[in-house]
């Protein structure tokens, strides 16, 4: 029998939650594909761990970015292959919450529906990543009364960071290197017990490997454009909240959920510009799909939560 699925269709990493047994997957959002015969190689921490390691033929794929879908073929591959891997069949056909940006566009919204659909799912419904990450941190749900989206993201941080250590330290590192760092050293605010971390790449003069030492100050600067507008948005959308809210907001404070809410000292940072409380959730990078999971498994009584539903 067909065990239903929620699945978080994550920019960064892709989660899927099946009902009865909780997350049954938490890999990368990346396919790598043979460029020359279209066959796909690799998927997800097998994928990741490809990237800028394989000939120019096999490319790692990224098919969102930015909370945008920018390839809606190779991301209807993954959430077929992704099914595949938690044992959907033609034989057990589940019903499927798929978690999207809430500013999806209608084409995006019909292209997801229609992948899952095609991919072995008897029905497919979505559900916005900031309802369902309010349903996986416990909060008391409503509805969404303001939003303020913005295209920037964990990857824009990591493409910051490589564009620093090439302009300032005269030397090329890759995407995964840059993860690396941002995780080892990076932060939004300055935070206790900081360190130095030693960065290896290709000198761009010589070509040959050179190892040099990057600071927090150096990572906080290097990023500082990508964090500003993370916090702009914060307030700009603080601002379109009902004003009968701030009482709410200033009592309860905000929670902040999603990968990149791992980012050290955001959450301070956020908490100083706003002066309004801010807590981490308890699983920031699960939330959402814990959120999904739990529609999942009172489908009929909280159906009313899906994209479009409520409209």
């Amino acid at each position: 029998m067909a065990r239903d699925l929620a699945i978080d269709l994550g920019t960064a990493n892709t989660l899927v939650y099946m009902k009865g047994r909780g997350i049954v997957l938490n890999e990368p959002s990346v396919i790598a594909l043979n460029r020359q015969t279209g066959e796909v190689l690799a998927t997800g921490r097998e994928a990741w761990q490809m990237i800028g390691r394989t000939p120019g033929y096999i490319v790692a794929v990224r098919p969102l970015r930015g909370g945008a879908i920018t390839d809606f073929e190779i991301t209807e591959r993954m959430i077929r292959l992704l099914l595949q891997r938690v044992g959907v069949s033609r034989f057990t056909r589940p019903k499927v919450v798929i978690c999207v940006p809430s500013a999806i566009t209608e084409v995006e919204r019909r292209a997801v529906t229609d992948a899952a659909r095609r991919a072995g799912a008897a029905d497919a419904n979505l559900i916005e990543q900031p309802m369902a990450a309010a349903i996986g941190a416990d909060l008391p749900i409503g509805g969404i009364v303001a939003l303020e989206a913005v295209r920037v993201g964990s990857f824009d941080i990591d493409a910051a960071i490589q564009n620093f250590v090439r302009r300032e330290h005269g030397i090329a590192i890759g995407e995964r290197t840059a993860e690396e760092i941002k995780v080892a050293i990076g932060s939004a605010d300055p935070t206790p017990d900081e360190h130095q971390a030693e960065v290896r790449g290709r000198d761009l003069m010589t070509g040959l490997p050179k190892t040099v030492l990057l600071t927090p100050e150096e990572v906080r600067y290097a990023i500082e454009d990508v964090v500003s507008s993370i916090v702009a948005s914060v307030i700009r959308c603080l601002s379109k909240a009902p004003p009968e809210l701030s009482q709410d907001f200033l009592v309860r404070g905000m929670f902040l959920v999603g990968g990149g809410g791992l980012l050290r000292g955001l959450a301070e940072r956020i908490e100083r510009e706003t002066e309004v409380p801010v807590k981490m959730s308890n699983v920031p990078l699960e939330a959402v799909v814990l959120g999904a999971g739990h529609v999942i498994e009172h489908y009929d009584a909280l159906k009313g939560m899906f994209m479009g539903a409520r409209r």
